[in-house]
């Protein structure tokens, strides 16, 4: 059974023509007529009772008719919902980010919320690793990672421009440093964020490169805990800047340049080449997109 099928049976039952029915869907009537025999041949039941010229319908007729009736108006809150969703933006958006990646999305959320109140959004919390997968998966509409998937089936744009920030208590004896060099870091307590990452890596390899020993003697699960342990002088860390950008501000904490880890950190949003978003998620593209050229 098809739905166009109900349409056209409904019409001929409103209308109580088959003549009036081709004419308002503009169909001619014996398209309409067959239209109504298929129906009636499927339900195993005649609908119409062709011995009058009323368009009368027969018991099961008029049982047909009720349900058709519901299917319409099901069409037809599908249709209002989509042309909502379409110019009002409702629905939800769901991004995946880690940690520190949900941070580099405030901003834009925050314009976005005020663009589209009617879009729920959902930050997803997600290892930076993963994400590129679970956007494939279409478990998320758009992912937040710093660095650009190597996946033909992804595509990203540059959200925001961040570095790798050397963080010192404020009393601690570089703090009144202007730079400092990767082999000064040799009796230091460095405490490190235990998830695997680019960057992450980048340091542990300029500390082999540079022969210096890394006293690695702490590994949290947040940032937020890493900078608490540096305030309270348990050590020092390598953190992205953004996400120490108050403390630096209040004086909590204290960055220093490291000469020989002056790394550059790009935030990319993630989405899917081919496949088609949302009208919610292909909105948050545009807006960021529109902030990253301006």
């Amino acid at each position: 059974m098809e739905l166009s099928q109900l349409t056209i049976f409904l019409t001929v039952a409103s209308e109580k023509s088959f003549s009036r029915a081709a004419q308002k869907l503009m169909r001619t009537q014996p398209a309409i007529s067959l239209a109504v025999q298929r129906l009636e041949a499927e339900l195993g039941e005649k609908l119409v009772d062709r011995s009058l010229k009323d368009g009368t319908l027969t018991d099961a007729g008029k049982t047909i008719y009720e349900y058709a009736l519901k299917f319409e108006n099901l069409r037809r809150e599908m249709a209002n919902a989509l042309t909502e969703l379409r110019e009002k933006f409702t629905g939800k958006l769901i991004v995946g980010a880690n940690e520190s990646g949900a941070l580099y999305l405030l901003t834009h959320i925050q314009k976005f919320r005020q663009l589209y109140p009617g879009v729920k959004i959902e930050v997803r919390r997600s290892l930076s690793r993963n994400i590129p997968q679970e956007v494939l998966d279409s478990s998320l509409d758009l992912g937040v990672v710093s660095y650009k998937p190597g996946d033909k089936n992804l595509k990203t744009v540059v959200i925001y421009h961040d570095a790798v920030a050397f963080i010192v208590y404020p009393d601690h004896p570089f703090a009144s440093r202007k730079q400092i060099s990767i082999r000064d870091l040799g009796a230091e307590t460095i405490i490190a964020h235990n998830i695997a990452s680019p960057y992450r890596q980048l340091v542990l390899e300029a500390f082999q490169k540079y022969q210096v020993q890394l006293h690695m003697d702490f590994e949290m699960p947040t940032v937020e805990t890493i900078k608490k342990m540096v305030q309270s002088r348990m050590g020092v860390a390598f953190v992205p800047r953004m996400c120490a950008q108050s403390e630096l501000a209040s004086g909590e904490l204290v960055e220093v340049p490291v000469r020989e880890l002056q790394v550059a950190r790009k935030i990319h949003l993630v989405f899917p080449a081919h496949r088609h978003l949302s009208h919610a998620a292909s909105a948050f593209l545009d807006l960021v997109r529109k902030a990253h050229e301006d």
